[in-house]
């Protein structure tokens, strides 16, 4: 995936603000992003932490056997890795032109400046030296890789400490870390690359340039200095051509900011060994700021208790007494009564509901006469002729009356009817009398 290039509003916008000395990120012209070291648990580990822009350093060591026309000095290794993680731009499997150049600038500033005496790394003169091989990754890409990629490597060679050995006649004995004390590189100087980019031709100039502002860029001015202000390094990249004056305005800038930087990683360096002198926690995840949620959590605010009976009286004083006047009951039947205003009471009338349903219940029992059955059919004649001119209503309670509605009857059919009622009724009612004779 190739990285998308701006559009030309974006660019025209980009430009727009550096003439009116304006960066997206809210820095000035000549400010640096914020720098962040953290160290891993091993020595020459670290991650440096410029803005955005996250690179992992790795120093290791193993004893090889030295070049032939350099047989008393050590070897030191750099390498680089630009991962697809890193950017959508950067390509697995593919070494671009900004790997090959960063690459290149790495091995000027820190090998060629002779920052570390390789001579002490060698064991037996021609037979046993020690290579240093540091390994960058690229963790995110937001701008200025050789700034962070210079600072890291510097950083894991000072943090990084190679075993101790002894040589008896030919025989090369390597200790463990738990034997003897790993011995710390021998580290002259510190040289840290700075980056300028300039923009219509050398007009306005920037520090620590981000990603974006390297897209509309016109060239790039890379110095490599230590804090004495010694110029290990110095490249040019783009088609501008920059003043006397220009570089030596840079190079005071690079002085003062190198300094800084140097002072800050110093004091990380420092800090570092002193926790794990004092045997506490190290690592990369002890550099991660916790973050928890306190949502749940209720901070325990203290309570004064010393006038808490004094402001109680207060408040009894104050209140309202209560009244004397009690209310009368009211006796609505025996063995009940009411206080204050409310609904009336109908316990009174449960024993009459009673009476009234044993009296239903002895209705029941008696027996159907011939005459109790003429009012009856003579009462459902009634109800089907007035059936047309009454509307029967249902109401919702849960005991609902049944209707049955039956066709008009003739007089001739109720005369008909009328015998067999009355053999139905003597009947029904000589069931009833052996009910009631077995009860």
């Amino acid at each position: 995936m190739k990285e998308t290039p701006l559009s030309n509003c974006e660019k025209r916008f980009l430009l727009k603000a550096i003439e009116e000395r304006k960066r997206l990120d809210g820095r000035e012209c000549y400010d640096y992003r914020n720098l962040r070291i953290s160290f891993g648990s091993d020595y020459g580990c670290c991650i440096v932490e410029l803005g955005k822009t996250r690179i992992l350093g790795q120093v290791s060591c193993e004893l090889v056997t030295p070049k032939p026309n350099r047989a008393t000095e050590g070897i030191l290794f750099f390498n680089l890795e630009l991962s697809p993680m890193a950017s959508p731009a950067f390509e697995p499997g593919r070494q671009p032109e900004l790997l090959v150049k960063l690459n290149r600038l790495l091995e000027r500033c820190l090998r060629n400046s002779k920052c570390i005496d390789t001579e002490s790394l060698c064991v037996v003169a021609g037979e046993k030296v020690w290579q240093i091989r540091v390994d960058l990754h690229v963790l995110n890409h937001n701008g200025n890789l050789i700034d962070a990629a210079s600072i890291a490597a510097i950083v894991a060679l000072c943090h990084f400490r190679r075993p101790d050995v002894s040589v008896q006649g030919e025989e090369v004995t390597l200790y463990t870390p738990e034997e003897r004390d790993p011995v710390p590189l021998s580290i002259h100087h510190m040289p840290i690359c700075v980056s300028f980019a300039f923009f219509q031709q050398g007009t306005f100039l920037l520090v620590d340039p981000s990603e974006q502002e390297e897209r509309v860029m016109d060239g790039l001015l890379v110095i490599a200095m230590n804090k004495h202000r010694e110029i290990c390094t110095i490249q040019s990249s783009g088609g501008i051509m920059l003043l006397k004056d220009q570089v030596l305005r840079c190079s005071k800038i690079t002085g003062v900011k190198v300094a800084e930087i140097t002072a800050l990683i110093q004091k990380a360096l420092e800090n570092d060994q002193k926790v794990r002198k004092e045997g506490g926690k190290c690592g990369f995840a002890e550099s991660v700021p916790n973050q928890r949620i306190t949502a749940f959590k209720i901070e325990q605010a203290p309570v004064d208790t010393k006038d808490v009976q004094e402001q109680a009286e207060e408040i009894i004083a104050k209140a309202f007494p209560p009244s004397e006047v009690m209310a009368t009951p009211v006796l609505w039947t025996s063995g009940t009564a009411q206080i204050g205003e409310g609904l009336e009471n109908s316990w009174g009338d449960f024993e009459g509901s009673e009476r009234e349903e044993e009296e239903d219940e002895i209705a029941q029992d008696e027996p159907i006469t011939v005459e109790d059955q003429n009012l009856e059919t003579g009462d459902a004649s009634v109800r089907t002729r007035n059936q047309k001119d009454e509307t029967i209503v249902l109401s919702d309670s849960e005991e609902e009356d049944v209707v049955i509605l039956e066709p008009e009857v003739t007089n001739k059919n109720r005369t008909e009817t009328s015998p067999k009622q009355d053999t139905i009724s003597k009947k029904t009612g000589g069931k009833k009398k052996k009910k009631r004779a077995t009860k």
